[in-house]
């Protein structure tokens, strides 16, 4: 199942599977790329509109973190990967390395960590806007580095 709702990053289409969200994807959508089917829209199921709720909260600048079933599919180390992003705080930023250092790995697997933050399939809630390059500056977005730049506004914003 899915629904969409609006946001300041553009529409988002928040995806469900077995009561779990698996992707909440920017606009324009495209079809799944691992081909299966997205059900149909259902803006009443109840993990749909929980995860609508938290998301407007979290645009209002109301709440800081995430309470949602998840259920990101990935290889091992992207989701290894997704679950050290959860750890980012709210306003706060790492870079590739420091999360390569977090997960025992060297500055090396810098690039790793940001392919698999590239393809994090859950983005806002598996905050992979909060990583940043070693030297302050932004970096690639999967979704545009617009997005990332209010992303990380709405949160500045709301600390201050």
């Amino acid at each position: 199942m899915w629904t969409v709702m609006d946001s300041p990053v553009g529409e988002l289409r928040i995806v469900e599977h077995d009561d779990a969200i698996t992707a909440i994807e920017f606009s324009p959508f495209r079809p799944p790329s691992d081909g299966r089917p997205l059900g149909e829209r259902d803006d009443d199921h109840p993990v749909l509109v929980e995860a609508r709720r938290q998301l407007t909260a979290y645009f209002a600048r109301e709440l800081t973190d995430f309470d949602l079933p998840l259920d990101p599919r990935g290889t091992d180390f992207q989701l290894r990967v997704w679950k050290e992003l959860q750890t980012i705080g709210y306003g706060r930023t790492a870079s590739y390395g420091d999360i390569a250092h977090q997960l025992g790995h060297t500055n090396a697997a810098s690039r790793a960590v940001g392919l698999a933050n590239g393809r994090n399939p859950i983005p806002i809630v598996i905050p992979c806007h909060r990583v940043i390059g070693a030297d302050g500056s932004l970096t690639g977005y999967a979704g545009g580095m617009a997005r990332k730049q209010t992303l990380l506004d709405v949160e500045q914003e709301a600390l201050f």
